[in-house]
């Protein structure tokens, strides 16, 4: 007598049974079990398994799991601050934190703006804080080795300094390599931006024929590679490329300096393109956009609210919801709002 295990696999479930099978005429066959094994799936992850795409479940479960926690600490935080307000008098309990009657759809960001110049009342501020207390802000993950890394983490003191200084990225590169070191620091993309606008505005008078509105509107948001592969498709122009491996790591940022102010061979132009608009490329997306309104901030001397009231008092369509900000710009609201609401209350 010989034992068999039999299997099913589809999509959906697994049949199986153990069977003893006869091996001569005096013998049997009889089964010893049998069942199924049924995977309820969804549409799409039938869909992924019949691709071969591996199926796990406990990522949808985490990532629910993940709302809720959230979801959990908003109320929690929500909850806090209100019985903070009641305790401190500051609100009653039947105080409306909300706008209220006709022509009030922004009324608190016209608030939130005016606290941090001028007076308002504490059941104003009560409301101003209502709205902050909504958004945690972006705050980035990694960690800073020492405090001269923590500084260009933050990007601010970089851009500070190219403002006060008047320098572009790339002479602001140039000097750390001269200097001796190697750490070469992240840049904003506006900044980066600017960079490429000068370059292309000095260096257009020598090449107008190659430096058009459209050619530049074919490479923006090109990564290296593809600005490149641009100007071989268009122009038949190959960057020129450092050979010495002592200098290749500062040469492109000479050449960037010296586009600038004097004409390029446009092998280097070309090479000088593509390593900006890279950059800029790099820089581009979700992060680029929250650090570019931060930077906006900061030498504007505006806090969020004013920011977005600005927004909303020059087009009425405003979109204030994908308006995302580091959790630093909130507390920086924060600080300036309650100093300047002190010396009235």
């Amino acid at each position: 007598m010989k034992r068999v295990l039999g299997l099913d696999l589809g999509t959906a479930s697994i049949g199986w049974a153990i069977v003893n099978q006869a091996e001569n005429e005096n013998e049997n066959s009889s089964i010893v079990k049998i069942g199924v094994r049924v995977n309820p799936l969804t549409v799409d992850e039938k869909s992924n398994f019949e691709s071969g795409k591996s199926i796990t479940t406990n990522a949808d479960r985490t990532l629910k799991r993940g709302m809720r926690r959230n979801l959990q600490r908003y109320k929690l935080r929500r909850s806090a601050l209100l019985q903070a307000l009641i305790d401190n008098h500051i609100i009653s309990n039947d105080t409306i934190l909300s706008e209220d009657g006709n022509n009030s759809t922004f009324e608190t960001y016209r608030l939130r703006s005016k606290a941090a110049s001028e007076e308002i009342s504490l059941e104003q501020f009560a409301r101003v804080l209502f709205m902050i207390n909504k958004k945690r802000g972006y705050k980035s993950s990694r960690k800073a080795k020492n405090e001269e890394e923590g500084q260009l983490i933050d990007g601010m003191s970089i851009a500070k300094a190219l403002y006060d200084e008047h320098l572009t990225p790339g002479q602001f590169t140039l000097r750390i390599l001269e200097n001796g070191k190697r750490y070469i620091p992240a840049f904003y993309r506006s900044d980066l931006a600017n960079e490429l606008d000068q370059i292309w505005s000095f260096q257009k008078q020598y090449y107008p024929e190659i430096l058009t509105d459209e050619f530049r509107l074919a490479i923006s948001g090109k990564s290296k590679s593809a600005t490149n592969k641009h100007f071989i498709g268009a122009y038949k122009i190959f960057s020129e490329q450092e050979k010495d491996k002592n200098l290749k790591i500062i040469t492109p940022y000479r050449w960037r300096v010296k586009a600038l102010s004097e004409q390029l061979p446009i092998e280097q132009l070309a090479a000088v393109i593509c390593d900006i608009n890279g950059a800029i490329s790099n820089a581009s997306g979700y992060l680029g956009s929250i650090s570019d309104r931060s930077k906006e901030l900061f030498f504007n001397h505006q806090t969020i609210g004013q920011y977005l009231m600005k927004g909303i008092e020059s087009n009425s369509h405003y979109r204030i919801k994908n308006q995302v900000f580091y959790r630093q710009d909130y507390l920086d609201e924060f600080e300036t709002i309650w100093e300047t609401q002190a010396k009235f209350h």
